[in-house]
């Protein structure tokens, strides 16, 4: 068993066009979680819209690839809309299970027959991807990089337009958060009844924040989209909302570089996990186990470093202890 070989293939996993497509996925989380104190469990529907809207108007309408990421950004505005309207002047619970709710709806729904002409039900959209390639500036049978940081022409390319865009919103973050609109939001999480109390519209605010994390979701699966060329609805299930709240714990909530941080080291684990224990498995020392196990048993000693992580760091790898204390008081 050649573990440098595991852990410098968990290093190049940890860097490339997944990690960045989740991180990206994870700031819009960190936006409603983080610091406006949205209970969204759908963030993955997001994803789906954003996805599809590239899928659709690529696949379907050979549409220009622009076009694509147009609709797919104006789909997670309707969506968000059609969410925070009946649910942003409830509870925060309301809010939680309508958004895990609809993004499961919306995968059924992609996938079932009438909606084939469209979406190609449970097949999916291939070929998304001729586009988005067509401006790569990099050649797609060369490697570029350095020992094991060495990905093809269009993998960098995903990756430096998706790397980009984290940046570019991670000081979207930073900003809003240091203005007073991000005050605003920031007192709307402590005490929403606070700032009502001082003439702020709270419901305009929630909704704000629900477009524009919504929107950076949508964008996620966007490059999800042109990075595998083929999507299909049983790519969004619940788990991977599920992984964007991992990496934004892990990392640490309401902190602008936690979700990037959180991603990061959310797939080195998940790389380095699935490369030991397949590398156990086929040295005999996991007789018991099967291929299939392996998936379960990663999820699980993920999973159990993480409730690790939260009992004795719950801020994150990266968050403020004294200010979590405060937020609690």
């Amino acid at each position: 068993m050649d573990i440098l070989t595991i852990l410098a293939e968990s290093a190049r996993t940890a860097v490339g066009p997944v990690a960045a497509i989740y991180a990206l996925a994870a700031i819009g989380l960190n936006l409603h979680f983080g610091y406006t104190g949205l209970l969204n469990f759908g963030q993955v529907g997001f994803m789906l819209v954003g996805a599809y809207g590239v899928g659709i108007s690529v696949g379907v309408f050979d549409l220009p690839v622009l076009v694509g990421f147009v609709v797919g950004l104006a789909c997670a505005v309707v969506l968000a809309l059609l969410l925070g309207i009946p649910t942003l002047r409830l509870r925060a619970d309301y809010l939680a299970i309508s958004t895990i709710a609809t993004a499961e709806v919306l995968r059924l729904v992609y996938r079932a027959g009438f909606a084939e002409p469209l979406t190609n039900g449970v097949y999916g959209l291939q070929n998304l991807s001729s586009g988005f390639r067509s401006v790569n500036p990099f050649e797609a049978a060369d490697r570029y990089g350095f020992g094991v940081f060495n990905f093809s022409g269009n993998h960098l390319w995903v990756m430096v337009v998706t790397w980009g865009l984290v940046g570019l919103f991670a000081l979207l973050t930073w900003m809003l958060m240091h203005s007073p609109w991000g005050r605003v939001i920031k007192g709307i999480r402590e005490d929403e009844d606070a700032v009502r109390s001082l003439g702020k519209n709270v419901f305009a605010y929630k909704m704000q924040v629900l477009v524009l994390g919504g929107m950076i979701g949508a964008l996620a699966g966007a490059m999800m989209a042109v990075h595998q060329a083929a999507i299909n609805p049983d790519q969004f299930k619940p788990q991977v909302t599920f992984f964007l709240w991992a990496i934004l714990l892990l990392g640490g909530a309401g902190r602008v570089l936690g979700p990037v941080i959180g991603s990061v080291v959310f797939w080195f684990l998940m790389n380095f996990t699935d490369g030991l224990l397949r590398a156990l498995g086929s040295e005999g020392y996991l007789p018991f186990l099967s291929g299939p196990d392996f998936g379960a048993i990663q999820l699980a000693f993920v999973g159990l470093l993480l409730v690790v992580l939260i009992v004795f760091r719950p801020q994150g790898l990266i968050g403020d202890r004294k200010e979590m204390l405060i937020n609690v008081k």
